[in-house]
């Protein structure tokens, strides 16, 4: 083997082996990312954001690579035993259901170290605000009407960091022990108050009903006989025994004279 083989061999080699090793080296810097459904997945080179990638198998080249996956499906969050002062000055507990959703994952990431935290505040800050002016009374009967309110309050604070707010829900409202007892007694009253209503209402026509009836069998005699029959048949359906009232002045009459006056051999006899 002359010289000039043994170097074109060795330039071979060298390539070779040079080959072998850059097919290493893109080997390892080779990055393949997989993201869930209901995920967003935020790439980082070197600890900088380089992209939002959406739900899928992603392949990406370099070294220092990471992915960070944000969840942006729908979630809860509960805010649970708020002691806050209505307006009358009353201690209630209140617990509170807050629905989001990351809307701009790169913002929610990087815009605050805890967005879940930041929403609780914001939902804390939205009760003390909004109970403060309703009455005690008024909080426990129009309770939906609260939850706009705390909505209209929440929604621009997360929004700042990439959430989507869309519902605050009143889940509870709790009463001290001793007004929990007067608004029971309250809530009785009232309930008897208007079963007596209705009660007096049921009576009132009912004797309305009766003075009709009495001009009617005024003006009309003969329906007040038709009455009479009427209710002799039922007595007689049922076995019941009715009893007439006899009008004043009323004698019985014995063969045909009042049953209390003499007969006549008594009268010659005396």
């Amino acid at each position: 083997m002359n010289y000039e083989n043994i170097l074109s061999f060795a330039i071979v080699l060298v390539a070779f082996l040079f080959l072998v090793g850059a097919l290493s080296t893109l080997a390892k810097m080779r990055r393949v990312f997989i993201v869930p459904e209901g995920y967003v997945g935020l790439l980082y080179r070197n600890g900088k954001f380089v992209e939002q990638l959406a739900s899928g198998r992603h392949l990406r080249w370099g070294r220092n690579i990471t992915l960070e996956a944000q969840d942006t499906r729908k979630t809860f969050l509960a805010v649970a035993g708020q002691e806050v002062l209505t307006a009358d000055n009353i201690a209630v507990k209140l617990s509170l259901l807050v629905t989001y959703q990351v809307a701009d994952p790169v913002k929610a990431a990087h815009e605050t170290q805890n967005w879940q935290g930041d929403i609780y505040n914001a939902a804390q800050l939205a009760i003390r605000a909004v109970v403060s002016g309703i009455a005690a009374e008024a909080l426990l009967t129009q309770r939906l009407d609260v939850a706009p309110m705390l909505l209209a309050r929440v929604q621009p604070e997360s929004a700042k960091i990439g959430i989507a707010v869309h519902a605050v829900e009143v889940k509870d409202v709790m009463l001290p022990a001793d007004l929990k007892r007067a608004f029971g007694e309250v809530l009785k009253a009232k309930q008897e108050a208007q079963t007596a209503l209705e009660r007096a209402r049921g009576e009132s026509a009912s004797l309305r009903n009766l003075a009709n009836a009495a001009r009617v069998l005024e003006g009309n005699p003969a329906l007040m006989n038709l009455r009479v029959l009427q209710s002799l048949a039922t007595a007689q359906n049922t076995g019941n025994t009715l009893v007439l009232g006899m009008p004043a002045g009323f004698v019985p009459l014995k063969n045909g004279r009042p049953a209390s006056a003499p007969d006549d051999a008594g009268a010659n006899e005396t």
